[in-house]
């Protein structure tokens, strides 16, 4: 017997789900350079580009200034102790999540710059996008004693079904 093409399936058996060919993991490791801000942002604007990621609306601008920032961040206060961060990207069917992980063991705080401050207001901007977006920035400590400093958001748009909280 020849098969020369697909029978379509009976009503009420559909074919098993599967994943979004974007689902995955990746992860790569930067010098704690300045330089390696604007390389972390092409990076993931390329992997999501790739992997063909849905980015409705501001998505993509929204999460390469979430990772303009938070790699900005490692970069000038935890490179004494960590010379090299991780950044990883987490996609799933309904989000995406991008962590920024260094040695360096303190939470970082988000703090209120005064007026006439030129910086201090990245955790703050981070916090801002992710909610506006639907989505939750956190912070949690690796098993070396480090840390990672994370934001994920909705590929659905705010008001999305799922949480956006991916599974570590």
């Amino acid at each position: 017997m020849e098969i020369v093409g697909r029978v379509p399936s009976e009503p009420g058996h559909a074919p098993p789900h599967r994943p979004p060919v974007y689902d995955g993991v990746w992860r790569f490791t930067a010098p704690a350079l300045d330089s390696s801000v604007p390389q972390a942002r092409h990076a993931v604007r390329d992997l999501l580009t790739r992997q063909r990621v849905p980015t409705h609306g501001e998505l993509m601008p929204d999460l390469l200034l979430i990772v303009s920032e938070l790699v900005t961040n490692a970069v000038r206060h935890a490179a004494l102790l960590s010379p090299e961060i991780a950044v990883e990207v987490s996609i799933g069917q309904d989000w995406v999540r991008v962590a920024v992980e260094d040695n360096h063991p303190y939470r970082p705080v988000a703090l209120v710059a005064d007026q006439g401050g030129t910086g201090g207001r990245g955790l703050l901007l981070v916090q801002a996008i992710a909610e506006e977006a639907g989505g939750i920035y956190d912070v949690d400590h690796t098993a070396d004693g480090g840390k990672a400093v994370w934001a994920a958001l909705p590929l659905l748009g705010a008001g999305a079904a799922t949480s956006p909280r991916p599974p570590r």
